[in-house]
């Protein structure tokens, strides 16, 4: 009866609670980004630090958000030179965006400098299904949620309440634009890879200085490019290309690269399918995982009522 009694309560928190936090709603889906802007920062990295180099798609995205070209000197060595970057987005679970915003705090900014959102996902405990381990999370989590919304309302956040989906999901459907440099405290922030984005997993500490106009510091990557011929059998699927790919990297082939996949198997594969596929690019140790822009993509985009950027990609 007790039990019964508490998970009630649970409900009618869960209830209450879940209706202050849409009443702002999540902040729109991405708008479309500033192509122009890229494309001339990368034309001034060519000029001048680059010096006409070939460059891969992974590195073209990298060095259009290098923070301030002026400053460079030499091209960067990947695996030795340090990059100064300025992301266009930042994703957070609730885990690590408690200590996150208390360092956001100590800014004194009264917003962030670049579109945040945060995804109460990782508190929830798997146990009893959806709808009674959501509620039970309010119970053991009310204090943090509360924090993380209130903060979320002040610093023009969007808070994505428990029960609303998996961060790296709702960023593909919601947040991700190809092109695009983006932060998440997941270490699949990856999969948005599957819609053109350089998504790279970050801890708590690397987000806040994206949100707080701080340049993030990152090694240049290598990349590793993966030739996908033919298509996939109609047997396959494209966990399967992600896990013959493991087999050969194993658990650390991939750090320090950005793995990129390249060739005529790509336009077989579906939007969702490529996100698989970097998403589980993090069981190598890659920085990260991306493909081109595709028609997929663009359907997806289109899809998920996005077809503006769908037009400017």
């Amino acid at each position: 009866m007790f039990r019964q009694k508490a998970i009630s309560s649970a409900f009618r928190h869960y209830a209450s609670a879940a209706a202050a936090a849409s009443k702002g709603g999540p902040q729109p889906r991405a708008s479309v980004p500033d192509y122009g802007l890229f494309a001339s920062r990368l034309a001034k990295a060519r000029a001048t630090i680059l010096e006409g180099k070939p460059l891969a798609l992974a590195q073209k995205i990298l060095y259009a958000h290098l923070h301030d070209v002026s400053k460079m000197t030499s091209a960067p060595v990947p695996g030795e030179t340090y990059l100064k970057l300025s992301p266009d987005r930042v994703a957070m679970q609730d885990a690590s965006a408690q200590m996150a915003i208390l360092q956001f705090m100590l800014s004194g900014m009264n917003q962030t400098a670049v579109p945040t959102s945060i995804h109460c996902d990782h508190l929830v405990e798997a146990y009893e299904g959806a709808d009674l381990d959501v509620a039970r999370s309010w119970q053991t989590s009310r204090e943090i949620y509360e924090f993380l919304q209130a903060a979320s309302e002040k610093y023009g956040i969007a808070f994505w309440r428990p029960g609303s989906g998996i961060i790296h999901q709702l960023v593909l459907e919601n947040y991700a634009a190809p092109g695009t440099l983006m932060l998440g405290t997941d270490s699949h922030t990856p999969n948005a890879g599957g819609l053109g984005m350089l998504a790279i997993g970050v801890g708590g500490a690397d987000a806040v200085d994206a949100m707080a106009a701080i340049p993030w510091e990152l090694k240049a990557p290598r990349v590793l490019g993966v030739h996908l011929r033919g298509s996939l059998h109609r047997w396959g699927s494209p966990k399967d290309v992600i896990l013959e790919l493991a087999g050969k990297l194993t658990v650390r082939g991939g750090t320090g690269y950005i793995v990129e996949y390249f060739g005529q198997g790509v336009e077989s594969l579906s939007c969702t399918g490529m996100a698989t596929i970097c998403n589980m690019g993090a069981e190598v140790g890659a920085t990260t995982s991306m493909f081109p822009y595709t028609d997929s993509m663009a359907r997806y985009l289109a899809a998920t009522k996005r077809a503006d950027i769908a037009d400017a990609a």
